[in-house]
C-alpha cells in the first residue's frame, strides 16, 4: 500500500508539472511570434522627446534583451513538458499493473529530479528579473504614472505586438513557478523513496546476518559435542 501510494502522488504530481509546463510554455511561444523573435528580458531602453513642441515622447530601445535567455527558458519549458508527460505515463502504467522501479531506477530518478528542479528554478528566475527588468524601462522605475500592465494597451512603436506582452509573461511565470513547486514534490517523493529502498536493504541484510548466527550456531555446538563424546 505504501508503494502504491508514493506512484499514486507521483503520478499527480507528473501530470500537474505537465500542465504547468505547457501553461508557461504556451505564452513564451506566442510572445516569441508577437516581438518577432526579439527577446523582451533584460531589454534596456528609455522615453525620449519626439516632438518638443507637441511633447510627445517615445519608447526607444537601447538594447534588446539577449536572445539565449528567451531561448533558454523555452527550452526548459518544452524539456519539462515531455519529461513529466513521459514519467507520468510510466508512474501510471507501473501503478496499474501493480509494479514499481528497481532501487537503481529510483537513485535515477531522484537525480533527474533534482537537475530539472535546478533548471527549471533557474529559468523561473531569469524569466522574473528578466521581465522586471523590462517593466522598470517602460515605466521609468515607477516614475511614469502607468503601470507595466497599462503598458501593453499603449503602442509602443517598436515594431512589434506589444499588446499582450505583460499577460503573456504573467502566466509564462505563474506556470514556471508551480513547475517547479511540482518537481520540487517529486524531488522529495524519490528521496523518500531512496530512503526506503535503503532502510529495507539494511532490514534484509540484518535479516540474514541474523539467519547465517541462527544456522551456524547449532552447527557449531553439534560440533564440539561430538569433539567431546570422541574423547
Amino acid at each position: 500500500m505504501a508503494v502504491d501510494n508514493f506512484l499514486f502522488g507521483q503520478c499527480i504530481l507528473y501530470f500537474l508539472a505537465f500542465l504547468f509546463g505547457f501553461i508557461a510554455v504556451v505564452p513564451l511561444s506566442e510572445n516569441g511570434d508577437d516581438f518577432q523573435g526579439r527577446c523582451l528580458l533584460f531589454t534596456e531602453g528609455m522615453w525620449q522627446n519626439e516632438n518638443m513642441t507637441m511633447g510627445k515622447q517615445r519608447f526607444v530601445v537601447e538594447e534588446w534583451g539577449p536572445e539565449s535567455s528567451c531561448r533558454f527558458i523555452t527550452f526548459v519549458g518544452i524539456v519539462s513538458l515531455i519529461l513529466s508527460a513521459v514519467q507520468a505515463w510510466r508512474t501510471l502504467f507501473f501503478l496499474c499493473k501493480g509494479h514499481d522501479d528497481s532501487h537503481f531506477h529510483t537513485f535515477l530518478n531522484l537525480l533527474l529530479s533534482l537537475l530539472v528542479v535546478f533548471v527549471v528554478f533557474v529559468a523561473g528566475t531569469i524569466t522574473s528579473v528578466g521581465f522586471s527588468s523590462w517593466c522598470d524601462a517602460v515605466t521609468e522605475k515607477g516614475a511614469l504614472p502607468s503601470s507595466c500592465e497599462d503598458m501593453q494597451d499603449t503602442n509602443l512603436e517598436l515594431g512589434v505586438d506589444n499588446s499582450s506582452f505583460y499577460d503573456q509573461f504573467a502566466i509564462a511565470q505563474f506556470g514556471l513557478w508551480t513547475s517547479w513547486l511540482c518537481w520540487l514534490g517529486l524531488t522529495v517523493l524519490a528521496f523518500m523513496k531512496v530512503y526506503n529502498n535503503h532502510r529495507q536493504q539494511e532490514l534484509l541484510d540484518s535479516l540474514v546476518q541474523e539467519k547465517e548466527l541462527l544456522l551456524g550456531h547449532p552447527l557449531q555446538s553439534s560440533y564440539v559435542y561430538n569433539r567431546n563424546v570422541m574423547m
